[in-house]
């Protein structure tokens, strides 16, 4: 069955690049692939959570620049219904450049993130939650998360988030989230450890945790259970995109199944992915 859902956050233009080694100090490289794509983990959530059947709206600043017609037009072919909140702003939306080693999987990553594109909540379309039934927030646009959160709680619309990193304003954003998805890089105020973060969480009333850690296991919490989940060993091509795909494939899952078997799920995606180059690849090489 279809499901909408909702994705906020940043919207970048990816240019990636698939190397032997990372450059050294003014060398110059040839790269031996290249893929341009619409980015940013919101962005890249949505196309996974599309690619897997459903309808996803992407939340965010795209703009009017010639850049962002690059980023709507590779929206378009995965059927992203792109809700601009900016859509007359002339500078172009962020650009980012990652390279991948081949032997590794490895990435580096140039990029200018969301803070000069924020949002503020008079910006936000009209009803848009219409018809929503999951929402990811990736701590891009704060502003508009914290309230699209609220409203979506008090519609009993269960809200995920996708803790890259601590972001100033996450904890406004918390109380109303029922799905916490952590890096193992997600480090609120005063936390040193795992144990620490989960403790933060729950405090913020969030019942449902994970933290992803790459290629090893997966602790979570949901309610008063405590697990681990493997993670599949695969042979890795390119784990830049991965995280952002677990999410969207999370998205799908958790509205089908329970918490632990969405995050198994969810993994198999994501490792799945990361044996392509580039964010999209998989989905039509693996399939």
């Amino acid at each position: 069955m279809t499901r909408q859902g909702l994705f906020i956050g940043v919207v970048t233009l990816d240019l990636i690049y698939l190397s032997e080694h990372f450059p050294e100090q003014n060398q110059k490289m040839v790269a031996s692939d290249c893929a341009i794509a619409a980015g940013g983990p919101a962005t890249n959530a949505s196309v996974t959570f599309s690619h897997l059947g459903n309808q996803a709206s992407l939340l965010g600043v795209v703009g009017n620049h010639p850049t962002s017609h690059l980023i709507r037009a590779d929206l378009e072919q995965y059927g992203i219904s792109i809700r601009d909140l900016d859509a007359n702003r002339l500078e172009s939306p962020p650009v980012s450049s990652i390279i991948i080693t081949r032997a590794t999987g490895d990435r580096a990553v140039m990029s200018i993130n969301a803070t000069h594109l924020q949002a503020s909540v008079e910006q936000l379309p009209a009803e848009i939650l219409a018809g929503v039934e999951i929402v990811l927030i990736d701590g891009h646009q704060m502003a508009v998360s914290e309230a699209i959160a609220q409203q979506a709680q008090a519609q009993n619309i269960p809200v995920a988030i996708d803790g890259g990193s601590w972001k100033p304003g996450f904890e406004k954003v918390l109380p109303f989230v029922d799905y916490a998805i952590a890096s193992a890089n997600f480090y609120p105020p005063d936390c040193h450890s795992q144990e620490d973060v989960f403790t933060y969480l729950s405090s913020a009333g969030i019942t449902h945790i994970a933290i992803t850690q790459g290629e090893k296991t997966i602790p979570y919490r949901s309610h008063s259970k405590a697990g681990q989940l493997e993670a599949p060993q695969v042979e890795a091509i390119d784990t830049s995109g991965a995280g952002d795909i677990f999410h969207g494939a999370f998205c799908h899952y958790i509205l089908r199944q329970n918490f632990p078997d969405a995050l198994a799920s969810a993994t198999q995606i994501a490792s799945r992915s990361c044996q392509f180059f580039g964010s999209r690849r998989w989905m039509s090489e693996s399939d």
